[in-house]
């Protein structure tokens, strides 16, 4: 039956879809580099001893725990409260467990013992049971509560000690930075209480999917919060973000926002952290050996060696994870580096004169000063270049003033080095130090290495060119490509590639460039002159799907419910007109244009830039358009929602497709097992049954959670079309068996149907047309469940703990659809065609279809609503 109504030429664009889809898809789960993380591993059997809480803690959160991490003897002395270092709390995500806890607490342990337990860190951790706190916001708050109780509970532990802390330091993954960043809004909360927070993959700027309305009220209060109060906080904030290979958490995210007033936030991605440089999955970044090694350099630094505890002063906070997560110099961190410095005079001095050198050094007995006349090169050249090829932490790079061969005190440019995964490299621009005489280049006596050591004086202009993006139907040459630098945000790639070869670079960007932002994407090349090399710049067309699904795709399920109320819509016309339903299939054809929905988006987005406009927007209290909020994120792009309706039409179709061969799967199953009664006689609205039914859903919906209510509402209606497509199909088999008795049948059908029109006997034509409508019904309600499916499993999960959910997300709405459905089970298309409000039901799935992608592509929550309206406007035609 859907097939028959499906026109080829449309199904080859539905196929069409479902693989441009399917190109984006792949781009988005598989276009990535391969997990370059290092595991990490506990030399020791890892210990989990649960800190002891108030009970009156206990009973106010049964399902949440605190953990001490420990190792081996470690373990074993610190059983023994109190304790004495430096307390770290690490706090999961969604669905985390507090185990993740161990990969940097065993790596923090190892280096407290390279230096004999001068300092160390004592790393606590929350078991929040393990909550799909992605999905579901209703126990954000709870969980921000209990975590701040825990750092009360935490600090009472070092009572008493010579260098007690009065903060800890805090490391949240995913949601979990989230929470801790929530802290901040509770009422009693002292800011003073932590010292750095350190985040991993956490989405700060907006739930990845946002499926209640607890989860954005959450995320709106926390950000509204630290915007509002920017001046005030102080509190040192570190967001890290995974890269392409987290397809869970968008790196563009992750990223705090930049404030003028808090700048002591630093956002980076693990692809340009330093002496890390790989992308991490969604879990691999709590364990990925390089990151953890990193964040526990960073930790060490911080140590006050006076408090021994983390400093409280928030310059050499920023400071030090500026050091090892923004840009190493090669050099170790130093609070007060001496930026003038000694150098030795009885060493060779080796002068050098020409524009560009290299060195190999190889078991070098002597040190040798190289020292670069500036005077000639200033006139012809813009910027001196120098990298080694040997990674030690001594400074190798001098400027000195007024100098004729030996240079007894230099300036140290060493900490402008950059360190890259094989060379360290350092670019200065003459102009900035006119005082300068020389530059001197520092070869250390070595024994047994070999390193190679080039310096170059250049011009700019020579050696950089700006190119346009290109599109979809341009190519374009240029030579070498090592290191995308993006400005606007810490997310820099790094690609060592060994030659000959050939290498493909991936320039997508995690975020987009800013408004008004003059700075462009930079590529820069570091080379050999030996050798030659040639990079074509292409567009990527499975790249740019891979991006719209990345950034867009969570806003997919609204542009598919569009899709289904356009089809919806058009059927209940038909049936008001024509007086019978046009099949699912052929309404979508003819009704699902974007070109019906995206104009008035657009023009609502236009008006609201007036002022008059928008304060007659805020006197209704509408909610903000989301196409605002994707604008602030510089993510809404006209084409971006063409694309997205076109791959909501194919879903609908394919879904219509799948919904209609399940009912007929389903509806055979039945006749195999039982055979089923005649067409019903007389069509009830409401009968006893379905009246006592409708108050047992409402009364679990409120003793229970929402969505099981929700989900048993939509089995009955699943099981009340299955039941009347296998009454059709036997009465069809019977009619080829039996036609006589049929076609009496049928003239006792119509002659009810003349009678009396409040008893409607059903026909075969009447069922098989009531059965299109119901199947449309089914596709809405399918994505009413599936939206409304997190809470539920979120309340399935907890049930030991709480058998009512609270809050429920999902119960207002519960309490209206039951009944609705109630009404839809028992609707036929024969008892509503003559209705005179059928036609003004019909015209309402257009602006509600509006209104799901004005409203609810950012804010999913929002689109079951639209979906009851549609469908109780349509149970109203019983009535009216």
């Amino acid at each position: 039956m859907f097939l028959h109504s499906v026109n080829f030429s449309n199904l080859a664009f539905y196929a069409f879809m479902i693989f441009m889809a399917t190109v984006g898809l792949w781009d988005v789960f598989f276009g990535f580099e391969e997990n370059k993380c290092s595991m990490s591993y506990m030399f020791e059997y890892p210990e989990y001893q649960k800190i002891e809480l108030p009970k009156k803690l206990t009973k106010r959160y049964p399902a949440y725990e605190l953990y001490l991490y420990g190792e081996g003897s470690y373990a074993e002395e610190h059983k023994l409260l109190p304790l004495t270092g430096i307390p770290v709390l690490f706090l999961p995500g969604n669905a985390g467990s507090y185990k993740q806890v161990r990969s940097i607490g065993s790596i923090a342990l190892r280096k407290a013992e390279d230096i004999d337990f001068r300092y160390h860190f004592d790393f606590f951790s929350v078991n929040f049971n393990e909550e799909l706190v992605a999905l579901y916001g209703g126990s954000l708050q709870k969980q921000t509560k209990f975590v701040h109780e825990c750092i009360k509970a935490i600090l009472k532990l070092y009572k008493g000690q010579a260098s007690a802390p009065k903060s800890v330091a805090i490391i949240g993954h995913s949601m979990g930075g989230l929470v801790a960043r929530a802290l901040l809004t509770l009422k009693n909360f002292k800011q003073d209480l932590i010292n750095v927070l350190i985040t991993q993959a956490t989405p700060h700027v907006a739930p990845v999917m946002p499926l209640d309305r607890f989860i954005t009220d959450f995320y709106e209060t926390v950000n509204d919060y630290w915007i509002l109060n920017a001046e005030h906080i102080n509190l040192t904030t570190l967001s890290v973000a995974g890269g392409f290979r987290d397809y869970q958490v968008r790196s563009g995210l992750t990223f705090l926002p930049k404030l003028s007033h808090h700048a002591s936030a630093l956002s980076v991605v693990s692809t340009a952290v330093p002496k890390t440089w790989v992308s991490t999955d969604h879990l691999s970044i709590v364990w990925c050996k390089q990151l953890q090694l990193t964040t526990v350099r960073a930790f060490f630094d911080l140590i006050d060696a006076d408090t021994k505890q983390i400093t409280e002063n928030p310059k050499k906070k920023l400071a030090v994870l500026s050091h090892h997560f923004i840009r190493h110099p090669a050099k170790h961190f130093e609070d007060d580096p001496s930026l003038i410095v000694n150098l030795t005079e009885t060493s060779v001095w080796v002068p050098v004169k020409v524009s560009k050198w290299t060195y190999v050094a190889h078991n070098e007995s002597e040190k040798l000063y190289f020292i670069f006349p500036l005077a000639h090169q200033r006139k012809i050249h813009t910027h001196a270049y120098c990298q080694s090829t040997m990674l030690d932490t001594n400074s190798w790079v001098f400027g000195c003033v007024n100098t004729t061969i030996v240079c007894q005190q230099g300036v140290d440019l060493s900490w402008r080095t950059e360190l890259l995964p094989t060379i360290k490299s350092v670019t200065l621009r003459l102009q900035d130090y006119p005082f300068l005489s020389h530059l001197v280049v520092y070869v250390p006596s070595v024994h047994g290495s070999k390193y190679a050591i080039d310096c170059e004086f250049f011009k700019r202009e020579a050696r950089s060119m700006q190119l346009p993006v290109t599109h979809l139907f341009s190519f374009d040459e240029i030579t070498s490509i090592y290191k995308l630098q993006i400005p606007w945000s810490y997310e820099d790639s790094l690609t060592i590639a060994q030659v000959p070869s050939s290498t493909e670079i991936p320039l997508k960007l995690h975020v987009a460039q800013p408004d008004n932002y003059s700075y462009v994407a930079l590529l820069k090349m570091y080379t050999s002159s030996d050798c030659q090399y040639e990079v074509t710049i292409r567009t990527s067309l499975s790249q740019i799907l891979g991006q719209v699904v990345r950034f867009h795709g969570g806003a997919l399920p609204a542009y598919i419910v569009a899709n289904i109320l356009l089809a919806y819509g058009g059927q209940l016309y038909s049936l008001f007109s024509a007086g019978h339903c046009l099949e699912y299939a052929t309404m979508l054809d003819k009704e699902a244009k974007p070109y019906k929905v995206d104009p008035f988006v657009i023009m609502i987005k236009f008006l609201l830039g007036h002022k008059w406009f928008k304060e007659l927007w805020d006197v209704f209290l509408l909610p903000e358009l989301d196409a605002i909020f994707l604008t602030s994120q510089s993510m809404c792009f006209p084409l971006v929602s063409l694309i997205l309706f076109l791959f909501g039409t194919c879903t609908a179709h394919w879904g219509g497709l799948l919904s209609s061969a399940s009912v007929r799967l389903l509806s055979s199953a039945w006749l195999a097992l039982k055979r089923p009664s005649e067409l019903p006689k007389d069509i009830k609205i409401m009968s006893s049954d379905v009246t006592i039914l409708t108050i047992v859903l409402i009364i679990v919906s409120w003793a229970t959670c929402g969505a099981l209510a929700i989900l048993l509402t939509y089995l009955y209606y699943v099981i009340k079309i299955v039941h009347l497509q296998a009454i059709l199909t036997n009465f069809k088999n019977s009619q080829t068996l039996n036609p006589k008795h049929t076609r009496r049948s049928e003239k006792k059908s119509n002659h009810h149907k003349d009678s009396a029109a409040h008893h409607l006997r059903l026909s075969a034509s009447d069922a098989e047309d009531s059965l299109r409508m119901h199947s449309t019904v089914i596709n809405l309600l399918t994505w009413v469940v599936l939206l409304s499916m997190p809470s539920l499993i979120y309340w399935f999960k907890n049930l030991r703990y709480y058998f009512k959910l609270n809050p429920d997300p999902c119960k207002p709405l519960a309490f209206i659809l039951i009944p609705t459905i109630a009404i839809l089970g028992n609707t036929h298309n024969i008892s509503i065609k003559s209705s005179k409000f059928l036609r003004t039901a019909s015209q309402f799935p257009l602006p509600l279809a509006i209104g799901v992608i004005a409203f609810g592509s950012a804010q999913l929550y929002r689109v079951p609503s639209c979906v009851f309206v549609s469908l109780f406007l349509h149970a109203l035609c019983n009535f009216m």
